[in-house]
């Protein structure tokens, strides 16, 4: 890569489980995280966001440190670059934002290391790094995703054709999602497990045939995650009682929380923010839409180490 040249990878936020698709279904969001990459004499990480300041500005970055080490596996030693870094995505609200970071790491490496990594390779790396594959799905391919990690293999499906008009509900207030896993139970009883699957299967089925009304009341229906996460979320149970009078179909914690997403009826989304904002003041509402491109990767540029 040339000093006149550019890489610029954009990544799209992501939620995960829709309800009760736990660990398996996401779906990538129209908010994104853009990293652009020129080459310099040492690794510099420049934050245009507030919320990325935190962050370390050299090569300890999370997104730096996870391209080296993606290299590193293929022999591959990456040239330093000055990196900036700008985000539209939230940090630890449920919207995927390690996902993001992850995927523009390993599209960092594949670019500046030359390692010619094919879509699937590059999910299953970032699945084996998420821990999921709902949210790196979601971000890489776009759309709303079906996964299944089975030891380190990963399988996915991936579905562009789903119209949603969506709300997020976004809390000030940060909740890691270790805190949230915490709260969930080691085991269900074979009885409860097999409902909780029906409730998963039937919630895709209805997003696919556009059945609107029964997607809502499979979300409302989980029982792998949100019965055990709402002591931690209580705006959950206001929004789930009170979004569908103002025009959603269903709501569903995003990913551990606790962003709650609202899906909503054509053209209802600005009656449902104007009617909860008044119950809920202090949130964030964010009109989004489901992203049907995945990462994209522009000024690709291959390094020659």
């Amino acid at each position: 890569m040339s000093e006149s040249e550019m890489l610029q990878i954009k990544v799209p936020a992501s939620t995960a489980n829709l309800g009760p698709g736990f660990d398996s279904i996401g779906m990538s969001l129209s908010l994104y995280l853009i990293v652009e990459a020129s080459p310099a004499e040492k690794w510099e990480v420049i934050p245009l966001s507030d919320e990325l300041k935190a962050f370390p500005s050299d090569e300890s970055n999370f997104i730096i440190a996870t391209a080296i080490q993606v290299a590193k596996r293929y022999n591959k030693e990456l040239p330093p670059c000055r990196v900036t870094v700008s985000s539209e995505i939230p940090l630890a609200r449920g919207l995927g934002s390690s996902a993001s970071a992850i995927v523009a790491a390993i599209e960092l490496a594949d670019s500046l290391g030359g390692l010619y990594l094919t879509q699937e390779e590059k999910f299953t790396i970032a699945t084996n790094m998420e821990g999921h594959p709902d949210n790196v799905g979601a971000s890489i391919f776009g759309g709303l995703v079906v996964g299944c990690q089975l030891g380190n293999e990963a399988d996915i499906e991936v579905i562009h054709s789903v119209d949603l008009e969506l709300l997020a509900v976004v809390p000030k207030e940060e909740l890691l999602t270790k805190s949230a896993r915490d709260v969930l139970p080691k085991t269900l009883p074979f009885a409860e497990a097999v409902a909780a699957g029906a409730v998963s299967n039937l919630l895709v089925a209805a997003l696919l045939t556009g059945n609107n009304k029964l997607a809502g009341k499979m979300m409302a229906l989980d029982k792998y995650h949100q019965p055990y996460r709402k002591k931690l979320v209580p705006h959950l149970d206001i929004i789930e009682q009170e979004a569908p009078k103002f025009g959603a179909y269903g709501v569903a914690l995003s990913g551990a929380g606790p962003t709650v997403l609202c899906f909503i009826q054509k053209g209802q989304t600005e009656t449902v923010a104007t009617g909860l904002k008044k119950l809920l003041p202090d949130m964030n509402f964010l009109p989004v839409q489901m992203d049907k491109n995945g990462v994209e990767v522009n000024g690709k540029a291959y390094s020659s180490i």
